[in-house]
Protein backbone atom coordinates (compact mmCIF):
# COMPACT_ATOMS: atom_id res chain seq x y z
CA UNK A 1 0.00 0.00 0.00
CA UNK A 2 1.07 3.14 -0.71
CA UNK A 3 -0.10 7.51 -0.85
CA UNK A 4 -1.64 8.09 -4.32
CA UNK A 5 -1.49 11.52 -4.32
CA UNK A 6 -0.25 15.26 -2.83
CA UNK A 7 2.24 15.82 -0.78
CA UNK A 8 3.09 12.01 0.90
CA UNK A 9 2.56 10.70 -2.50
CA UNK A 10 4.68 7.21 -3.18
CA UNK A 11 4.81 7.08 0.51
CA UNK A 12 4.91 3.54 0.89
CA UNK A 13 2.44 2.29 4.16
CA UNK A 14 3.52 -0.23 6.77
CA UNK A 15 1.79 -3.77 6.69
CA UNK A 16 -2.03 -4.06 8.00
CA UNK A 17 -1.83 -6.07 11.29
CA UNK A 18 -2.87 -9.04 11.22
CA UNK A 19 -7.19 -8.70 11.33
CA UNK A 20 -6.83 -5.35 9.24
CA UNK A 21 -8.67 -5.40 5.99
CA UNK A 22 -7.14 -2.28 4.30
CA UNK A 23 -8.53 -0.32 1.79
CA UNK A 24 -7.15 -1.58 -1.81
CA UNK A 25 -5.20 1.28 -3.82
CA UNK A 26 -7.39 0.83 -6.45
CA UNK A 27 -10.23 1.60 -4.52
CA UNK A 28 -8.45 4.30 -2.59
CA UNK A 29 -7.86 5.98 -6.17
CA UNK A 30 -11.32 5.55 -7.63
CA UNK A 31 -12.89 6.69 -4.45
CA UNK A 32 -10.62 9.91 -4.08
CA UNK A 33 -10.82 10.69 -8.16
CA UNK A 34 -15.00 10.36 -7.40
CA UNK A 35 -14.25 12.98 -4.85
CA UNK A 36 -12.67 15.33 -6.77
CA UNK A 37 -10.83 18.45 -5.43
CA UNK A 38 -12.58 18.65 -1.87
CA UNK A 39 -9.94 18.49 0.02
CA UNK A 40 -8.81 22.03 0.07
CA UNK A 41 -9.00 22.05 4.30
CA UNK A 42 -11.28 21.36 6.57
CA UNK A 43 -11.09 17.92 8.79
CA UNK A 44 -11.37 14.90 8.40
CA UNK A 45 -12.71 11.80 10.53
CA UNK A 46 -11.64 8.36 9.55
CA UNK A 47 -13.91 6.09 11.75
CA UNK A 48 -12.55 1.82 11.90
CA UNK A 49 -9.40 3.52 10.34
CA UNK A 50 -7.18 0.39 10.32
CA UNK A 51 -4.15 1.46 8.67
CA UNK A 52 -5.07 5.36 8.55
CA UNK A 53 -4.72 4.98 4.59
CA UNK A 54 -8.36 7.10 3.86
CA UNK A 55 -7.31 9.44 6.33
CA UNK A 56 -3.80 9.73 5.56
CA UNK A 57 -4.62 9.75 1.92
CA UNK A 58 -6.81 13.15 2.55
CA UNK A 59 -4.26 14.65 4.40
CA UNK A 60 -1.99 14.73 1.93
CA UNK A 61 -4.42 15.75 -0.86
CA UNK A 62 -5.03 19.04 1.66
CA UNK A 63 -7.46 17.84 4.69
CA UNK A 64 -5.74 20.08 7.91
CA UNK A 65 -6.54 17.65 10.13
CA UNK A 66 -7.56 14.23 10.81
CA UNK A 67 -8.94 12.01 13.74
CA UNK A 68 -8.31 8.70 13.55
CA UNK A 69 -10.45 6.26 15.79
CA UNK A 70 -9.80 2.17 15.90
CA UNK A 71 -10.78 -0.07 18.37
CA UNK A 72 -7.62 -2.60 17.83
CA UNK A 73 -3.79 -1.14 19.64
CA UNK A 74 -2.04 -2.88 16.96
CA UNK A 75 -4.11 -1.29 14.71
CA UNK A 76 -3.70 2.47 15.89
CA UNK A 77 0.42 1.53 16.45
CA UNK A 78 0.27 1.07 12.59
CA UNK A 79 -1.74 4.31 12.09
CA UNK A 80 1.05 6.31 14.37
CA UNK A 81 3.78 4.11 11.84
CA UNK A 82 2.11 5.52 9.10
CA UNK A 83 1.83 9.03 9.99
CA UNK A 84 5.21 9.31 10.90
CA UNK A 85 6.46 7.72 7.38
CA UNK A 86 4.62 10.21 5.97
CA UNK A 87 4.90 13.25 8.00
CA UNK A 88 1.49 14.18 8.56
CA UNK A 89 1.79 13.33 12.63
CA UNK A 90 1.56 16.95 13.86
CA UNK A 91 -1.67 17.15 11.76
CA UNK A 92 -3.25 13.82 13.02
CA UNK A 93 -4.77 13.19 15.99
CA UNK A 94 -5.28 8.45 17.01
CA UNK A 95 -7.72 7.16 19.49
CA UNK A 96 -7.98 3.91 20.46
CA UNK A 97 -11.49 3.49 21.24
CA UNK A 98 -14.94 2.05 19.84
CA UNK A 99 -16.25 4.01 16.82
CA UNK A 100 -19.64 4.38 17.90
CA UNK A 101 -18.68 5.48 21.39
CA UNK A 102 -16.28 7.95 20.22
CA UNK A 103 -18.74 9.87 17.29
CA UNK A 104 -21.44 10.32 20.20
CA UNK A 105 -18.44 12.09 22.41
CA UNK A 106 -17.53 14.38 19.23
CA UNK A 107 -20.93 15.20 19.36
CA UNK A 108 -21.07 16.26 22.53
CA UNK A 109 -18.18 18.33 22.35
CA UNK A 110 -19.40 20.02 19.19
CA UNK A 111 -17.05 19.01 16.56
CA UNK A 112 -17.65 18.98 12.47
CA UNK A 113 -15.81 17.29 9.81
CA UNK A 114 -16.00 18.19 6.28
CA UNK A 115 -15.51 14.39 5.44
CA UNK A 116 -15.72 11.37 7.68
CA UNK A 117 -14.84 7.80 6.60
CA UNK A 118 -16.01 4.61 8.14
CA UNK A 119 -14.82 1.33 7.34
CA UNK A 120 -16.35 -1.16 9.70
CA UNK A 121 -15.77 -4.84 9.16
CA UNK A 122 -18.11 -5.63 6.86
CA UNK A 123 -20.71 -7.45 9.21
CA UNK A 124 -21.40 -4.47 11.02
CA UNK A 125 -21.52 -2.35 7.84
CA UNK A 126 -24.18 -4.28 6.59
CA UNK A 127 -26.19 -4.26 9.72
CA UNK A 128 -25.31 -1.09 11.46
CA UNK A 129 -25.04 1.42 8.16
CA UNK A 130 -28.28 3.55 9.27
CA UNK A 131 -27.34 4.13 12.62
CA UNK A 132 -23.75 5.25 11.49
CA UNK A 133 -25.29 7.68 8.60
CA UNK A 134 -27.17 9.18 11.39
CA UNK A 135 -24.77 9.74 13.85
CA UNK A 136 -22.17 10.53 11.06
CA UNK A 137 -25.13 13.40 9.66
CA UNK A 138 -24.76 15.64 13.40
CA UNK A 139 -21.03 15.28 12.85
CA UNK A 140 -20.93 16.70 9.14
CA UNK A 141 -20.50 20.31 8.16
CA UNK A 142 -22.45 21.51 5.34
CA UNK A 143 -21.64 20.21 2.17
CA UNK A 144 -19.74 17.36 4.00
CA UNK A 145 -19.40 14.03 2.75
CA UNK A 146 -19.97 11.11 4.81
CA UNK A 147 -17.96 7.49 2.56
CA UNK A 148 -19.21 4.41 3.96
CA UNK A 149 -17.22 1.16 2.50
CA UNK A 150 -19.21 -2.08 2.53
CA UNK A 151 -19.06 -6.01 1.42
CA UNK A 152 -22.87 -5.41 0.02
CA UNK A 153 -24.74 -2.11 -0.56
CA UNK A 154 -26.53 -0.38 2.20
CA UNK A 155 -30.29 -0.62 1.69
CA UNK A 156 -30.35 2.88 2.37
CA UNK A 157 -27.86 3.95 -0.57
CA UNK A 158 -30.22 4.45 -3.20
CA UNK A 159 -32.50 6.99 -1.19
CA UNK A 160 -29.88 9.20 0.13
CA UNK A 161 -26.65 8.22 -1.26
CA UNK A 162 -24.59 7.30 -4.79
CA UNK A 163 -23.14 3.62 -4.40
CA UNK A 164 -19.76 2.24 -6.22
CA UNK A 165 -18.81 -1.22 -6.36
CA UNK A 166 -15.00 -2.57 -7.01
CA UNK A 167 -15.02 -5.97 -7.40
CA UNK A 168 -16.44 -7.07 -3.56
CA UNK A 169 -16.25 -3.61 -2.12
CA UNK A 170 -19.35 -0.97 -1.90
CA UNK A 171 -18.33 2.59 -1.42
CA UNK A 172 -21.47 4.55 -0.97
CA UNK A 173 -21.09 8.59 -0.46
CA UNK A 174 -23.42 10.62 1.38
CA UNK A 175 -23.44 14.73 0.93
CA UNK A 176 -24.57 16.66 3.48
CA UNK A 177 -26.83 19.82 1.66
CA UNK A 178 -25.23 23.37 2.10
CA UNK A 179 -28.00 24.46 3.53
CA UNK A 180 -28.26 22.35 7.33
Amino acid sequence: MRVISGEARGVRLAPAPRGVRPTSDRVRESLFNALGQFFEGGEVLDLYAGTGALGIEALSRGCHRATFVEKNPRAAATIRENLKRTGLEGRARVVVGDAVREMERLRRDGKVFNLIFADPPYRIAATGAEGLLRRAEALLAPGGRFILESGEEPALAEKKGETRRYGGTFVTIFERSEAK
